[in-house]
């Protein structure tokens, strides 16, 4: 290697952001290679570039013995003291062993680690770059299809729109320009692997983020979003400033705001709600524009029965259940819906069934309370002892009186 090529070297450090060391440090283990590759060498060898001058050199390292019997691992004591003056019987010296013709070979095998080391610093580049990205949101270009897949182009690098991350109800064309949710970024062999999303609720989080300047400094926060892509979301949104109002500063004046964020989702419908620590309170809240009667909740099941005029159950529940399972998304509480017609009919049954119940067991007490009264009447009283001396016989009369018809005494 000569001058120049240091030079070359200074220049990618400056370009790549590469450092002139790490690139020398590569070529000089590529060296060693190629050293024990060339000529068939086992030894201990080390390669040695000198930054200044570019030379390269080439060195064994042999233990000093008292005999060689193996001079690729081993040297004399007067030979290594050439080297070495203070060395002694089993130290260990460098020789320089550096082939005549080996210039050629270091200069070819430095140009294809340097090659090499340059794309892997930019892939290093690009993934720390990218990996500092996950969760944010991104513009790219359609660049190509395969398969299912879409191919974004974004700039240095490709990222990958997988058929699961993609909106159902979207055209994707070629040249379209997108903004995507990076999802995860991972390191392969073939460079990093950047997954993208259109339908993650996160990109949602951030497109409010770039429209809306309260949620962007904090004033407003997004406590909770659920989506189902392309077709609507439900966002909880809160601020503890009073003089704020959360759902405004979100809609904007004439919906100019969330307009523009339906513009970026291609009409995705997206409802704005208040947020409430109180559940019964962000349940009805969830289930916007319908309205709510009542909210019983099950804390232990965590089921939130929901009262709603009649006229209203169709809007409480969305079209296909949409609107509903949207609030059980948003609020993690399970939703049944009933209308107050229905509501009312249960609670006149069960009043009625606890009437019954009740009028039952009156029935019940009074039917015991009888049969214990019979048994005290028809108990048996205790029979009377005879006496233990049987009563005289009565003697029979001496005269027998009769009368007869007139009466008269005979």
């Amino acid at each position: 290697m000569n001058i120049e090529f240091l030079h070359a070297l200074d220049d990618i450090e400056n370009e790549k952001d590469i450092p002139k060391e790490i690139l020398l440090e590569a070529i000089e283990t590529a060296l060693v290679s190629a050293y024990k590759k060339d000529f068939g060498s086992k030894e201990n060898v080390r390669v040695e570039i000198d930054p200044s001058s570019g030379d390269v050199t080439v060195f064994s390292r042999r233990k000093v013995v008292a005999e060689v019997e193996n001079k690729n691992f081993e040297i004399t004591l007067d030979e290594a003291r050439e080297i070495d003056s203070s060395a002694e019987i089993g130290d260990a010296v460098e020789v320089e062993v550096t082939p005549a013709n080996f210039g050629r070979i270091a200069a070819q095998t430095a140009k294809q680690v340097v090659m090499q080391r340059i794309r892997e610093a930019e892939r290093d580049v690009i993934y720390e770059h990218y990996k500092q990205k996950e969760g944010e949101f991104i513009t790219g270009t359609i660049q190509r299809f395969h398969n299912d897949y879409i191919l974004i182009d974004m700039g240095k690098t490709e990222a990958l729109l997988p058929p699961s991350e993609q909106i159902p109800t979207e055209n994707y064309k070629v040249g379209d320009r997108i903004k995507l949710y990076i999802v995860e970024v991972s390191s392969t062999n073939k460079g990093p692997r950047i997954l993208v999303s259109r339908t993650h609720p996160g990109l949602l989080l951030r497109l409010f983020e770039i429209e809306i300047p309260e949620i962007f400094d904090g004033t407003v926060e997004i406590k909770a979003v659920a989506r189902e892509a392309g077709k609507r979301s439900k966002v909880a949104v809160y601020s503890e400033n009073e003089d704020v109002d959360p759902v405004g500063a979100c809609v904007g004046p004439r919906g100019s705001r969330v307009q523009a964020v339906v513009d970026q989702l291609n009409g995705e419908k997206i409802d704005i709600i208040a947020w409430r620590e109180e559940p019964a309170e962000l349940i009805a809240n969830a289930l916007n524009p319908a309205e709510v009667n009542e909210v019983i909740l099950n804390e232990e099941d965590k089921i939130a029965e929901v009262v709603v005029p009649d006229f209203q159950l169709s809007l409480a529940i969305g079209k296909e259940g949409q609107n509903a399972r949207l609030a059980a998304k948003l609020t993690g509480w399970k939703v049944d819906i009933k209308k107050q017609s229905e509501y009312e009919d249960e609670e006149t049954e069960e009043e009625t069934e606890d009437g019954e119940k009740e009028e039952t067991e009156e029935v019940e007490t009074a039917e015991a309370d009888s049969n214990e009264a019979d048994d005290e009447k028809t108990a048996e009283p205790d029979e009377a002892e005879p006496d233990e001396a049987e009563p005289d016989e009565a003697e029979p009369a001496d005269e027998t009186a009769v009368t007869d018809e007139t009466g008269n005494k005979n």
